[in-house]
C-alpha cells in the first residue's frame, strides 16, 4: 500500500541540467513500461536536455520533486499547439519515479506547476493523458480542478493494443472571463 508523503517531505524546485540524468531515467521507464507516453523508444539524455531547453526558452517552468535530496519526479508545461491562436493554452506533463505513484509527489509537482503558470499570460492548461485506464493521472488532474473534456478513442497503438487519449482542462487565473493583456489594449485603442 502506498503511503502518502507529508507535503514537507517533497521539495519542488526548478530542474537543473544536473537533474536531467534522473529525469531521463524516469521518463525512459514510463516510455518502455507504460502507456502515459505514446513514445515507444526512450529518448536519450541529449534529446531530453533539448526538450527542457525548448520549454525554458518559451518561458514555461520545468520542475523536479525531491525527497531526501533525490529527484523522484518531474513536471513541465509546454505550448499546447504551435498555431498562434493557441498561445494562451499550455499542456502539462507529470512523471513520477517507478513505484512512487499515489504518494503525493505528482500532486506537489502539478500544484506548483499550476501556480507558476498562473503568473504568466496563459489562461488554459490542458492534460493529454495516455490511456483511459490511467486512473492515477486522471484522478490527480481532477483533484486539482481539471474537468474531462473528451476521450479520443483508440488514438495510440502500443504494446499490441489500442490506447485512448483522455483530454482534461482547467482554467488558469482569470481563464476566459477577461481578455489577455494585448487584446485588452487593442480593444481600448
Amino acid at each position: 500500500m502506498n503511503q502518502k508523503l507529508e507535503r514537507a517531505d517533497v521539495v519542488v524546485r526548478d530542474c537543473t541540467v544536473e537533474d536531467m540524468t534522473v529525469v531521463q531515467e524516469i521518463y525512459a521507464h514510463h516510455v518502455l513500461h507504460g502507456t502515459a507516453s505514446f513514445e515507444e523508444a526512450a529518448p536519450g539524455l541529449e534529446e531530453m536536455c533539448k526538450r527542457r531547453e525548448t520549454v525554458l526558452a518559451s518561458g514555461l517552468p520545468y520542475l523536479v520533486a525531491e525527497i531526501d535530496g533525490k529527484v523522484q519526479g518531474y513536471a513541465y508545461a509546454g505550448m499546447f499547439r504551435p498555431r498562434i491562436a493557441y498561445r494562451y493554452s499550455i499542456e502539462d506533463s507529470v512523471y513520477v519515479a517507478p513505484g512512487l505513484g499515489g504518494r503525493g509527489i505528482g500532486k506537489a509537482l502539478l500544484t506548483e506547476l499550476i501556480r507558476r503558470c498562473e503568473r504568466g499570460p496563459w489562461r488554459q492548461m490542458i492534460a493529454v493523458i495516455g490511456d483511459s485506464a490511467n486512473h492515477g493521472s486522471i484522478n490527480l488532474h481532477r483533484s486539482l480542478g481539471f474537468h474531462h473534456t473528451g476521450t479520443l478513442a483508440s488514438t495510440g497503438f502500443k504494446f499490441g493494443r489500442w490506447i485512448d487519449t483522455v483530454m482534461m482542462q482547467r482554467a488558469l487565473g482569470e481563464g476566459d472571463t477577461t481578455l489577455p493583456e494585448p487584446a485588452k489594449a487593442q480593444a481600448s485603442a
